[in-house]
């Protein structure tokens, strides 16, 4: 773990490799924030998770959900699946990247879009938590930038790594092969490549109670990531491709659970009557640097991004049409797509005209197009969505001793075309007459960070807005009324996000820490409304306010120990108009956590690593309802602990990793909490898991 605020000297130990030595000085540079920037001179919450820290979770589990939600304060609890929703960060929905690349797709958001990258292809993952507006779209709740490697030595080097993991029971082993090779050239004007290829598979598993698990998680996945670039002097070229395929279990069905009895839901072997679910992910950029154009530092990528998910079938009433076959005997099964492509482009002048004053401008593109098909009988549940956005941009920062001041603007222009289309049966069959919807909106942002000299101090101020769509194909799909066309549908107004926020930090020598309030308010904003299994979206005021906590302590030169606590408050509205009353649901909000964590470092080339979580019970909506539907919420709260181990041996790098260490049974926060929650989805947690590894460069 690491301290996730804005004091840079507090990240430094988590942006470095985590061996428990004496803090360093070394001051840690991200790129979220569209330019390299050291994190004392910047005006927000910002987490960088090191290379070391994705290493030492992944003994444990590779989910990357997982991982965030250890590392970053106000990050929602893993549901362990394929599935993401509820995983939100602050109360809303965070923008996912690769290497810069869009992960997410909010045009029609399906909550499959975690899983993307193989964590050994991974450098760093950058978080900056809250609205934020200067990587496009999306992030009303944060950006999580996820960084790829690049080679560092001179020379070859290959490494291999081998996992195995079981819960001493039959169906519950899981392992993982990789092999990685990378080369720098020793001239100035060499080029450079990184080539990486993995398998790694996963049996059902069972919950703290020998349980099997529902079968919505991953089972088999692969990766291929290759990184090639060349220098020209002050110039380069850099290709990134990489493909990620995840499925889920083709010979495994689920058993329906008691949500009234505490009985979750398990599963058993046997065929189902529909196809895996699957993702498939392919992202590709081209990236030119200049790093000194008219005094500046000039950079621009064309990336390209295809997406699919798949997700589990069954005889679903949405899908039921008697022209197809008889209502209740209807097997379907739906599946997105949502192909992008974009340039971005920034240059950035320091000292623009006065000393400590830098000037950046650039211009993004992007062009996306979603829909949302059933994959059994062919037919169109969300009509392709055509989005297109062009947003210049700038900022100026301004340095002087120990005060920094920055303020931007981004000017985002897009427009949404839909053709005619109809909706399926259940919906009535209702022809919709196509459209463009055009956006236009100035998002701002302005912050400070003032350096309190030698004492350790620092603290910041921020206001930062984010801009996004709402979830256009789930509006669009649920169309019932006849005579609508996409120009008159007022709920495809854009979500603009607001969030203000103050923040304090100190570092001293064996400890630091650092904590922030925040407020997070969107006058229109998008909430999903589930009655009787069917979504649909109002859009209403919704408010977040929270506070989060990171700390650390070096009691001695080889143990470290952690703490980061968060709390997160989000209230909306029942209706346009109406008063601030309700809470946000699971699928929104998680519930306030605290996260103790310690390293020790008992003896050479020895680590040992412990991660204790306490998710707090949540109680939200009580009396509440939307219609006849209860809207209440309720959440027990549970406590699971992880421990690794790490040697470095002379045979290579050995670890242990168990998750869930004291065999905990509990139900997982969303499936636990969630109002619209059915036996079919009361999803119990992972019970005690060992898992093996080595890895071995050469």
């Amino acid at each position: 773990m690491l301290a996730a605020l804005p004091l840079s000297a507090a990240a430094a130990d988590g942006a470095a490799d985590t061996t428990a030595q004496a803090p360093t000085s070394e001051v840690v540079v991200v790129t979220a924030t569209r330019g390299s920037k050291a994190l004392d001179k910047i005006p927000g919450a910002v987490s960088v998770i090191s290379r070391s820290d994705i290493d030492t979770q992944g003994l444990v589990s590779e989910d990357p959900s997982a991982l965030l939600s250890l590392q970053v304060p106000g990050y929602a609890p893993a549901r362990q699946k394929l599935t993401n929703f509820g995983e939100g960060l602050r109360g809303r929905n965070a923008l996912l990247l690769l290497d810069g690349i869009p992960q997410t797709n909010p045009l029609r958001f399906g909550g499959r879009e975690g899983y993307f990258a193989d964590p050994m292809i991974v450098e760093r993952i950058e978080v900056v938590s809250g609205a934020s507006a200067v990587q496009g779209m999306g992030a009303t709740g944060g950006i999580v930038n996820t960084i790829t490697r690049r080679p560092t030595e001179v020379g070859t080097r290959q490494t291999v790594e081998l996992k195995y993991g079981t819960q001493a029971h039959a169906d519950t082993q899981s392992w993982k092969t990789g092999y990685m090779v990378e080369h720098k050239s020793a001239e100035a004007d060499g080029w450079d490549l990184l080539a990486y290829v993995g398998l790694r598979s996963q049996d059902v598993g069972i919950d703290g109670a020998g349980r099997y698990l529902a079968t919505e998680s991953l089972h088999r996945a692969g990766d291929a990531f290759v990184k090639i670039g060349r220098d020209f002097g002050d110039q380069r070229l850099q290709l990134m491709l990489n493909r990620f395929d995840a499925d889920g279990f083709d010979d495994w069905v689920d058993v329906p659970g008691d949500r009234d009895a505490g009985r979750p839901t398990t599963s058993r072997p046997g065929t189902p009557a529909w196809d895996a679910p699957r993702n498939r992910v392919r992202s590709a950029s081209l990236e030119w640097s200049h790093a000194d154009l008219g005094g500046g530092y000039a950079s621009a990528q064309l990336f390209k991004q295809d997406f699919e998910a798949r997700y589990s079938g069954g005889v679903i009433s949405t899908f039921q049409d008697a022209a197809i076959a008889p209502v209740g005997t209807l097997v379907d099964q739906s599946e997105i797509e949502a192909d992008k492509w974009g340039l971005r482009t920034s240059w950035v002048r320091p000292d623009a005209g006065i000393a400590g004053l830098e000037f950046t401008a650039g211009v993004d593109l992007l062009h996306d197009t979603s829909s949302q098909r059933l994959t059994q009988t062919g037919r169109t549940w969300v009509p392709p969505l055509r989005y297109e956005s062009l947003a210049p941009f700038t900022q100026l920062e301004y340095t002087r001793g120990n005060l920094t001041l920055r303020g931007g603007l981004r000017d985002e222009r897009n427009s949404l075309d839909v053709a005619d289309y109809r909706t399926l049966a259940f919906y009535g069959n209702r022809a919709v007459e196509g459209g463009k919807r055009d956006a236009h909106e100035l998002v701002k942002s302005l912050g400070g960070v003032w350096r309190f000299d030698a004492s350790g101090w620092s603290a910041f101020a921020s206001y930062n807005e984010g801009f996004g769509p709402p979830d256009a194909g789930l509006i669009l799909r649920a169309v019932k009324t006849a005579g609508q066309s996409v120009d008159k549908l007022v709920d495809l107004q854009p979500v603009v996000t607001r969030n203000r926020e103050l923040g304090v930090s100190w570092r001293g020598a064996t400890a630091n820490f650092s904590a922030s309030v925040y407020r997070s308010r969107s006058d229109l904003g998008s909430q999903i409304i589930v009655v009787n299994g069917i979504g649909s979206v109002q859009r209403v005021p919704i408010e977040v306010k929270g506070f989060e906590f990171a700390g650390q302590w070096r009691p001695l030169p080889a143990l470290r120990l952690d703490a980061t606590y968060a709390r997160t408050r989000g209230r909306t509205a029942a209706a346009a108009g109406e008063p601030l009353d309700l809470d946000l649901g699971a699928r929104s909000q998680g519930p306030d956590k605290l996260v103790l964590g310690g390293q020790w470092a008992f003896a050479p080339a020895w680590r040992a690593q412990l991660n204790v979580a306490r998710w707090f019970s949540r109680d939200a909506n009580e009396g509440k309802f939307s219609g006849s539907t209860s809207l209440e919420e309720h959440f027990e709260g549970y406590t699971v602990a992880d421990l690794a181990l790490r040697w470095a041996s002379p045979w290579g790098e050995l670890g242990a990793g168990i998750e869930n260490l004291f065999d905990r049974r509990y139900i997982t926060y969303y499936s636990q909490s969630h109002y619209a929650g059915t036996d079919d989805d009361y999803y119990a947690g992972r019970g005690r898991t060992l898992t093996m590894s080595w890895r071995r460069s050469f």
